[in-house]
Parts: structure tokens; C-alpha cells; sequence
């Protein structure tokens, strides 16, 4: 089983204000607990830089030209309440979508059976015309409409796992029977959406937890919910939302979950990926705001993927 890890420098060059919880310091804190011999044979790339067209697989022109003329020159601007830019955030964007799409071709050449990739800024919450939630554009989205564009996929399935529930997602395959979006998430949170009566096509499928929630309840959305919807679809790719701030640890939310919760969920949708799409697993990088919880859900993870 062949793991690959995409990552890159100008990652950490997308800034952020003093004390938001989405900063630089999640990708350091990654690599650290990626320095460990444990991992001494997964595969490390450095994420190309994404055709800026890629973007309109999932947004209208006119919301990459809104994001591209809200860049500044120098400092930092707000482009709504949490959701910030630095003169470098444009070529991070670039890059964290070409890394979620080389990913996909990784996959489906078979260079590699399963990909992480290692980004900033996350693209969950990213309509397909509203940049918001820490996010410009919507990676996933993207990685999603790429497979079907250039490797022919027909069926696709996006697991969001975030605690937050992925807005964005949901907002840009509403009526698109050929993506499956299934997110377990805390419910209320941000950004308000993610109730189980949201269907969509009858491809949104959503399992909202309660706060002080942990680790069963999460197994048995899983369960209940998410897993079925997906042997029910057979998707030709499995592409993984992979926030970590589900994690009992995380400022952000009041779900419990452990570094063993994001392992167990890891390889159920490994065997999935087995069973139904010759392995090809795709997960990018969310959220998780707590630097050990972060680092330790992470690695978990990746532990997973390098297992199969």
C-alpha cells in the first residue's frame, strides 16, 4: 500500500490575524509528528501549483476574480468575520488545490493507493460563490468535479468528518446525484447548516451530533448513516474531508472523539475504498485547532492510510 504526502512551503505563507485558530503553526505541528521513523516510508511531494482554471470546476468566474482582487499587496484584509487574506494566500490556494488534484490523478494512475494532503487554507466552507469560514476555495469540490473531468469517474464520495459542517460542499453538489457529500458534524455550530432533513438530490446525507457527544455516538452516525449511503453508492473515488477538530482537545466545538476514533473511521472507508474503487482514497486537510490534537488525529490517520 503506497501512501503519498502532499505538502508545501508557501502553505505557511498564508497569515492569518494574531490568535486565529487557523494558522501556520497546524502545518509545523504536522510535520513534526511526521518526523518520526514511523513514517519513514511514506511518500513526500511537494503540491504543484494548481492551473488557476481548475477553480471553475466548482466556482463561477466571477467568485475566482472577487477572491483574486481581494489579495493585498501588503498586510492582511478581511474578507468576511473569520476569514482572512495576506499577499501570499492566492499562490497557498493555488497550491492546496493542486495538490488535492494531483492527488486524484496519483490515484487513479495507481503512483499511489491513497493520498493525504497536508494544505492551507481549508476550502470546506466555501460555496460555490461565497469564500467564508477560513476558506477561499473548495478543495474537495474541486478534487471532486477534477475526477470526473479528466479520469472519467461517475460516482464520487465526499466524507466530511469537520466538526463544522462543510456548507460549501453541500452548497455546490446539492443537485448533483453523481457526488455523495455525507458529514458528521456538531449540531448547532457553525456555520448552521447540516440538518439531517437536508437531502438534496437525495445525495446529502448528514449526521449532526450533539455537544458533549464522543466517540460511540460518532461510530454509530457511521454506522447508521454515512457507511451505508456509500455501499449503497459504489463510488469510483472516496475523497476525505479530514478536519480534526472533532477532537476532545479542540477550542473550537464539544465533541470528544480520539486519536483512536479518526483511526477506526480511517479504515472503514479504506475497506470501502477496497471494495469499490480499487483502493483510491483521497483526504485533504480541514480543520483542527489544537496543536497536539491536531498532530496526534493526524498522524493516527496517515498511520491508517500507510496500513490500508
Amino acid at each position: 500500500m503506497t501512501t503519498r504526502l502532499y505538502t508545501h512551503p508557501i502553505y505557511l505563507e498564508h497569515l492569518t490575524p494574531t490568535g486565529h485558530p487557523e494558522r501556520p503553526d497546524r502545518l509545523r505541528a504536522i510535520a513534526r509528528v511526521l518526523e518520526d521513523e514511523h513514517f519513514d516510508r511514506l511518500d513526500r511531494q511537494q503540491s504543484p501549483t494548481g492551473d488557476a482554471d481548475l477553480i471553475l470546476l466548482a466556482h463561477p468566474q466571477s467568485h475566482r476574480d472577487k477572491v483574486e482582487a481581494a489579495i493585498p499587496d501588503e498586510g492582511l484584509v478581511r474578507i468576511d468575520a473569520d476569514t482572512s487574506a495576506s499577499p501570499k494566500s492566492l499562490e497557498a490556494a493555488l497550491a492546496a488545490i493542486g495538490g488535492a488534484a494531483a492527488a486524484v490523478d496519483d490515484v487513479f494512475s495507481g503512483t499511489a493507493d491513497n493520498v493525504f494532503v497536508a494544505a492551507r487554507p481549508p476550502g470546506h466552507h466555501a460555496e460555490r460563490e461565497t469564500a467564508m469560514g477560513f476558506c477561499l476555495f473548495n478543495n474537495a469540490a474541486i478534487a471532486a468535479r477534477h475526477a470526473q473531468k479528466k479520469h472519467g469517474a461517475e460516482r464520487v464520495a465526499i466524507v466530511d468528518w469537520d466538526v463544522h459542517h462543510g456548507n460549501g460542499t453541500q452548497d455546490i453538489f446539492w443537485n448533483d446525484a453523481s457526488v455523495l457529500y455525507c458529514s458528521t458534524h456538531q449540531m448547532p455550530l457553525y456555520p448552521g447548516t447540516g440538518a439531517k432533513h437536508e437531502t438534496g438530490a437525495g445525495n446529502i446525507v448528514n449526521a449532526p451530533l450533539a455537544s458533549g457527544d464522543g466517540g460511540d455516538a460518532f461510530r454509530e452516525a457511521f454506522r447508521s448513516r454515512v457507511l451505508p449511503a456509500i455501499d449503497e453508492f459504489r463510488p469510483d473515488l472516496i475523497i476525505i474531508s479530514a478536519g480534526f477538530d472533532a477532537h476532545h482537545r479542540d477550542p473550537l466545538a464539544e465533541i470528544n472523539l480520539t486519536e483512536d476514533d479518526f483511526d477506526w473511521a480511517t479504515g472503514e472507508l479504506l475497506e470501502r475504498a477496497g471494495r469499490f474503487s480499487s483502493n483510491r482514497l483521497v483526504s485533504l486537510l480541514e480543520g483542527g485547532y489544537d496543536l497536539q490534537g491536531l498532530a496526534g488525529s493526524t498522524a493516527a490517520h496517515i498511520s491508517r492510510l500507510m496500513k490500508g
